[in-house]
């Protein structure tokens, strides 16, 4: 059934509409990867480094349950890259079972983990996140701090404005800039 549904979705690639390609060329592409599932979690579980993190990214573009373990147990790996490519794809799922998993790691001890935890949680705008990325605003990494900024605003809480109006005097530019663009964004 699967293999009829893709050989229709490669003919429609020839249609004269180019809308309608383009919307055949992305069904395609998500059925393909789904059927592709078996193979992607084989590489995420006995692949070489990089062959996990390119199974973990691969996940991004399959809709299933089953993709929700492996991702959940790829955060707790030993190698921050890996930790690093699942936190991001968790982010983008948004699925709210991963924000008891997501939210320690931004104590990690990889910096890139932090930053990736920091802008993902804002992909969630969950209001219950606020104070976690307020203690984010404190740290000495201004990746850090940005991506917290970032999903405070992205959460738009009117409550994270008194967290974030003292970064208005941080000494970095880019943190300041940062706070001035979600002064926009968070409710009035």
């Amino acid at each position: 059934m699967l293999e009829e549904r893709r050989q229709k979705l490669r003919e429609l690639l020839r249609d004269p509409d180019d809308g309608v390609r383009r919307a055949a060329a992305a069904a395609l592409e998500k059925l393909e990867a789904a059927m592709d599932l078996e193979q992607v979690l084989a590489a995420l579980k006995n692949g070489k480094r990089g062959e996990q993190v390119r199974a973990i990214y691969a996940l991004e573009r399959i809709d299933s349950p089953q993709i929700f373990a492996p991702l959940l147990a790829a955060v707790k790996s030993s190698d921050p890259d890996i930790r690093s490519a699942a936190v991001q794809v968790l982010g983008q799922k948004k699925d709210p079972r991963a924000l008891g998993s997501l939210v320690p790691l931004l104590k990690d001890p990889a910096p890139a983990v932090r930053v990736h935890v920091a802008e993902a949680l804002g992909r969630f705008a969950d209001r219950r996140l606020v104070p976690y990325l307020a203690a984010a605003l404190r740290a000495q990494d201004a990746e850090l701090v940005i991506g917290a900024v970032r999903s405070l605003a992205a959460i738009g809480a009117r409550e994270a404005w008194e967290k974030l109006a003292p970064l208005l005097g941080d000494p970095r530019p880019a943190v300041r800039r940062a706070v001035a663009e979600a002064a926009a964004e968070l409710e009035l």
